[in-house]
């Protein structure tokens, strides 16, 4: 596993950022790049279970992650902990071997005031075998989400 950072100025104050990011309806905009349709359940609160759902092309819930929030500060820093995925038939695995190849891996979100604005700074573990996709889709996600929040 290495650790792997995206980051975007957004002319906006912090909390929007926040929310805009972190919203459930306004989630699904952003997230567009990463799966048409995705969304999450649960909270943004320290310690609170989290699945993040895909969706395939006929619209159906197809899989996804299960993960916790490890930590998180308002309009700071959120922290997911990825523990492990969703399979299609909404069962959660933790325990496989493939599963457990890549978990536990973080994901963290950091707002900080800069320029005028927010930096939002994203840092990832990934696989070898994941690089190249998040390398394609992070940056456009962060676009989008500059775009959503500076409207």
């Amino acid at each position: 596993m290495e650790k792997i950072t995206f980051s975007t100025i957004i002319n906006a104050p912090r909390e929007k950022v926040w929310h805009v990011m972190l919203d459930d309806v306004i989630y699904q905009q952003w997230t567009k790049p990463f799966n048409e349709g995705s969304r999450y359940v649960g909270k943004w609160e320290t310690g609170s279970e989290m699945r993040f759902i895909g969706v395939n092309e006929n619209g159906k819930e197809s899989g996804g992650m299960y993960s916790k929030i490890k930590e998180a500060r308002p309009y700071e820093f959120v922290s997911i902990e990825h523990l492990g995925i969703i399979t299609e038939t909404g069962e959660i695995d933790t325990t496989s071997e493939e599963v457990k190849k890549w978990t536990p891996a973080f994901e963290n979100y950091s707002f900080s005031n800069k320029e005028g604005g927010t930096e939002v700074l994203v840092e990832l573990d990934i696989s070898d075998e994941w690089k190249d996709m998040f390398n394609d889709i992070w940056p456009r996600a962060l676009a989008k989400l500059k775009e959503v929040a500076e409207r």
